[in-house]
């Protein structure tokens, strides 16, 4: 699984407040949530991120409360995957858990810029920066996860599994 896109750059400690902010958190309508993520720190992100984009960030990417808004947003806005040199927990699994790939790499951080175009590879956890032609490693996903992201998430999966048992 390949995914290419335009890279938005965020550094670390970037909350859930910061990625949907608390007044949208009444909101459960994809494209309100899309529209305004990231609003508060990066206003034009919504009406510029383009399906497949990627977002690169430091550490502890997506740290405060663990409210599902902040990846459903990201997923909303057309992220294709989040590359971060790691992840809060209960964000990583949200993540995961509504089909939205994130992959673990210390060194894209250093390596990308904003605006550069990459290709993640999430199989084999690599990380290609297009512009510059360096390559970076990254944690791989696992083929259970794998499995999470094709089918869109944790409740599409489990609807699979029900279909195939009958």
């Amino acid at each position: 699984m390949r995914i290419e896109g335009k890279v938005w750059k965020f550094g670390d400690d970037v909350d859930t407040d910061l990625i949907i902010p608390a007044r949208y958190i009444n909101v459960s309508d994809p494209d309100v949530l899309a529209k305004t993520c990231f609003i508060d720190i990066a206003p034009e992100f919504a009406s510029a991120v383009v399906p497949g984009d990627v977002i690169v960030a430091g550490k502890n990417f997506g740290c405060g409360s663990s409210r599902e808004h902040a990846p459903l947003a990201i997923k909303a806005a057309g992220v294709g995957v989040v590359v971060a040199k790691s992840f809060a927990r209960i964000f990583y699994r949200n993540a995961f858990n509504i089909g939205l790939p994130l992959v673990e790499s210390e060194g894209a951080w250093n390596g990308i810029a904003a605006g550069e175009k990459v290709v993640v590879d999430l199989t084999n956890g690599r990380i290609e920066n297009l512009e510059t032609k360096k390559t970076f490693p990254a944690r791989p996903i696992p083929e259970f996860m794998h499995r999470l992201i094709e089918d869109g998430g944790l409740i599409p999966h489990i609807r699979n599994i029900k279909k195939s048992a009958r």
